[in-house]
């Protein structure tokens, strides 16, 4: 990654968070059962950096389809780190990460360098193409934080959010429907979201970005061999998973 990609990308997301009222997000998060969405917020002079290197690494796309869960493609972590230096920039901005762990409260950091699914890009390219509801479930020690950014949205293609599922306090579910418009940021913890992607129509097309972060990066042998044949055949395919790590100190 260039330094002056680096530098670009953490001037403009000081730029953009010195411009948002944080304690308003911090307190929409929190009435939201660690939930926010920021329409339209990114800079669009990242957004389009990154939606350039979308079609860059299209070579990359794995397809995958799971009988009534998913269908669509994705791009994994290994190769944003050696083809989307905007995407890994944004990913790794300090002031970025230090938004993100005021609004959740936790100390958070990426994930390690050996997660495929630490950042990656999720192609909705063909009829069909969608993820049933799921949390983002964490494998590892501590919690997981995710953060979708959306990158091309030309479908009628929604993300579905339901608030509060299971909610111990006995809130109601609330159920919102989104479109992921160029640089809409969505936010929330992983394991309290219940969430999908209604499926793709006609001549229709969607990308969004994901970027992961944790509280604590370490993970068991055996959940690290589990998580990683989950990303295997649900999202990146084997050869990827286990044979496609990054290879240089970065």
């Amino acid at each position: 990654m260039s330094g002056s990609t680096t530098t670009i990308v953490a001037d403009e997301v000081e730029r953009a968070l010195a411009g948002l009222d944080v304690d308003h997000v911090k307190k929409t998060y929190w009435e939201q059962n660690e939930f926010v969405c920021l329409e339209r917020w990114l800079p669009a002079s990242i957004v389009e950096r990154m939606v350039a290197e979308v079609e860059r690494v299209r070579p990359a796309i794995h397809r995958n389809y799971i009988p009534r869960h998913k269908k669509g493609g994705s791009v994994s972590y290994y190769a944003l780190v050696e083809q989307a230096p905007t995407i890994l920039a944004l990913y790794r901005a300090p002031a970025f990460i230090r938004f993100l762990a005021s609004l959740s409260g936790r100390p958070l950091q990426p994930c390690p360098e050996n997660d495929p699914h630490a950042c990656a890009l999720y192609f909705y390219t063909e009829p069909g193409d969608h993820i049933g509801f799921h949390f983002d479930t964490s494998y590892y020690k501590g919690s997981r934080y995710t953060v979708l950014v959306g990158l091309i949205e030309r479908s009628s293609s929604r993300l579905v959010c339901q608030l509060f599922k299971d909610d111990p306090g006995g809130r109601p579910l609330v159920e919102l429907r989104l479109a992921t418009h160029p640089g809409t940021l969505v936010a929330f913890n992983g394991d309290k979201l219940w969430h999908a992607i209604t499926p793709l129509g006609e001549h229709e097309e969607r990308v969004s970005l994901t970027l992961e972060y944790v509280t604590d990066p370490s993970m068991s042998t055996m959940k690290r061999l589990f998580s990683n044949l989950k990303d295997s055949f649900a999202y990146f395919g084997l050869k990827t998973v286990f044979t496609g790590r990054v290879r240089t100190a970065r």
